[in-house]
């Protein structure tokens, strides 16, 4: 079988199409015809529907008097596989048209469809005056450019009109539009991410297999919380046995910001004869590129490798739903649009301790304080920079922050 994801986003070649043939001609279904070419099932039967040929037309009905009636479809034909390549009666004497899907006539098709797409609409001199006075005309009555065309067959897109609009074609402004002024560009921002080549080995499917090869049910899942953009922002460790969260405050979300701050925190941990792979030997976290550093989170401050650290897909924070979910709580003290640039170390630990003293029902009412001191002892959650909060005075509430701002 093909590889799937090889031939993802692939244009299907004549050879597929003569697959699909063979397939409905040995009345294979969808999902079989899709594992055959390695394609999703809903492609296959999308390109049945499309290519469909009538081989013969259905005989002629007339009703009592002699006149012509016009003929039913077989009713085979309204649900899959839609045409008749497989059908038993296809060799018979059939009153209904043959629909078949005839590779070379869709293969024909889908190269014309090709050459049309990409030669585009040519108009000459006189059809884009004849456009741009209909254009002028209808927007200097007010009128909004999706009405004028669909009253006006133009014979373009409403974002080529757009793009001559842009690059001063039209005998129009964008001031003369009713609402394209009140339009900004969209920022074009090029995110950074972890390379390619350092996530071979440590991709989420290798987290599974891992997790599962050594029976481990909890690991450390690692992400950050942004304040302002292009200030400091709060790089957080979730334990997932417990949802005991950290916050390590970085002046911004360089790699070189999470890699000065965990050194820290290495060192801090061994000087108390504590190794950060006994506490942080699993780490999960996704694809920005402050965590491209990958071998000073995994290494050892000898340069020898201490923890593992795997990458969820891109675009699936679903897969680290711990301490995406705890950042609620975060939010619940700091709420979104908060900038962290006045925030200390301290500031930022005050406030995980009094999340982390919050009395969970999913711990059936215990703190993750609780559970983490009784994993890992006091020393480790006083070096990570939490404390007990008594319960009577846990704050949840962005009167914490309020407090906070008064020291």
């Amino acid at each position: 079988m093909p590889d799937l994801k090889e031939k993802k986003n692939k244009h299907m070649t004549f050879d597929d199409r003569l697959l699909i043939q063979e397939g409905l001609t040995q009345g294979m279904t969808f999902k079989a015809i899709a594992e055959r070419i390695g394609k999703d099932q809903t492609t296959v039967s999308k390109e049945i529907r499309k290519h469909i040929t009538v081989a013969t037309p259905p005989l002629r009905w007339f009703d009592g008097v002699g006149n012509p009636v016009e003929a039913s479809i077989c009713p085979k034909l309204m649900k899959a596989p839609f045409v008749c390549n497989g059908c038993d009666r296809r060799r018979k004497r059939c009153a209904f048209g043959k629909h078949l899907y005839v590779a070379k006539n869709a293969q024909k098709e889908y190269e014309a469809l090709l050459v049309d797409s990409r030669e585009g609409i040519p108009l000459n001199k006189e059809e884009f005056y004849e456009l741009d006075k209909t254009i002028s005309n209808g927007i200097n009555q007010g009128q909004h450019l999706y009405h004028i065309m669909q009253t006006h067959d133009l014979g373009v897109s409403k974002s080529t009109v757009y793009r001559h609009l842009k690059r001063g074609y039209l005998s129009v402004a964008a001031i003369d539009f009713p609402r394209v002024v009140k339009f900004k560009p969209r920022k074009q921002r090029q995110n950074e991410y972890v390379p390619k080549a350092l996530k071979e080995g440590r991709t989420y499917e290798d987290f599974i297999a891992f997790t599962q090869d050594n029976g481990i049910s909890s690991w450390v899942e690692m992400d950050t919380v942004i304040g302002r953009i292009g200030g400091k922002v709060i790089l957080t460790l979730d334990f997932t046995f417990c949802n005991f969260m950290v916050g390590l405050l970085l002046d911004n979300k360089a790699s070189s910001q999470t890699s000065e701050k965990l050194t820290a925190l290495k060192m801090r941990m061994v000087s108390n004869h504590i190794l950060f792979g006994d506490i942080f030997p699993l780490i999960l976290t996704d694809n920005g590129g402050e965590f491209s550093d990958v071998f000073t989170i995994e290494n050892d401050l000898k340069g020898q490798k201490e923890s593992c650290l795997f990458f969820c897909d891109p675009y699936k924070s679903c897969q680290k739903p711990r301490v995406e979910k705890n950042h609620t709580m975060f939010r619940d003290i700091v709420p979104q649009g908060n900038s962290f640039d006045t925030f200390k170390q301290t500031s930022v630990n005050l406030i995980f301790s009094h999340i982390n003293s919050v009395k969970r029902k999913s711990l059936n009412g215990k703190t993750p304080f609780e559970l983490f001191t009784f994993t890992y002892g006091e020393q480790v959650a006083s070096l990570l920079g939490i404390s007990a909060v008594p319960p009577e005075q846990v704050i949840q509430s962005p009167k914490l922050l309020s407090r906070l701002m008064k020291q």
